[in-house]
């Protein structure tokens, strides 16, 4: 089955609203309204009103890098599910690496705001991923495997193919250490695995699963070749609307 590319990128903690906005301008020079390929960008919270500006009538899309798990309530600081959709958010990033490293969240967390985001009609970008020393201890499959079942405890078969499952060997993410296409593309399968036993093939045919592990210009067009990468979520290469660009281009030429 032929899935639909997609590009996000990963703004993380960068770029101002006015700097978003330029950025945005930037690719949408390029790229136009792309269709071909789901292109969506992922700004702070507090750019995401000004590039949803620059981006309305466009064909890119905006998502959001994080939600609360409840509708409202006494959580200083926290974002809900509603507020993104009033800012034309369609995607959201959840459970990403960092925010389980730096901000102590877990699986059952991840989970509940899975669930809140579909309930609102927001595409979740899970992400699952081993540390170094789960790979160096023979467990990544394990640790997949379990944040994968755990994510989506509760999601329905007619609501799995909203989600997006993004890919991220944190072992090779700014270690110095690199994954191999061959290494990338065996736990790709491995998700697919798991999303066979839990919602049957023809469904988990139809769920894209990103690499997030680095993905630049130079290695996208061999890890896109790949029968089970279905795209990229982008970090450092989406910053600069060049490199972005052409991530974009080569998942429309994987197609």
């Amino acid at each position: 089955m032929i899935r639909k590319k997609v590009i996000a990128g990963n703004w993380k903690m960068n770029k101002t609203a006015a700097e978003g906005v330029t950025l945005t301008k930037e690719i949408l020079d390029e790229i136009g309204r792309e269709t071909s390929v789901d292109v969506v960008l992922c700004p702070p919270f507090t750019a995401l009103a000004s590039v949803g500006q620059a981006l309305e009538g466009q064909g890119v899309k905006l998502g959001a890098q994080n939600m609360h798990q409840e509708k409202n309530g006494a959580y200083t600081g926290e974002i809900s599910a509603e507020m993104l959709r009033t800012l034309y958010v369609t995607h959201v990033i959840l459970g990403h690496s960092e925010r389980r490293q730096y901000c102590g969240e877990t699986d059952a967390l991840v989970n509940k705001k899975v669930l809140a985001a579909l309930a609102n009609e927001l595409r979740p970008i899970l992400c699952v991923g081993e540390t170094l020393a789960e790979r160096e201890g023979g467990k990544t499959l394990e640790v997949v495997k379990t944040q994968t079942e755990a994510a989506l405890a509760g999601v329905k078969p007619e609501q799995v193919t909203s989600v997006i499952i993004a890919y991220e060997p944190v072992w090779a993410i700014g270690t110095g250490k690199v994954a191999t296409t061959a290494q990338a593309q065996e736990v790709h399968a491995f998700i697919r695995s798991l999303l066979v036993s839990l919602y049957g093939a023809a469904l988990a045919a139809k769920v894209r699963i990103l690499y997030g592990g680095s993905m630049k210009p130079a290695n996208a067009p061999e890890l896109l070749a790949q029968p089970d990468i279905d795209g990229g979520l982008i970090g450092g290469a989406s910053l600069e609307s060049r490199s972005f660009v052409e991530l974009v281009k080569a998942a429309k030429a994987a197609m």
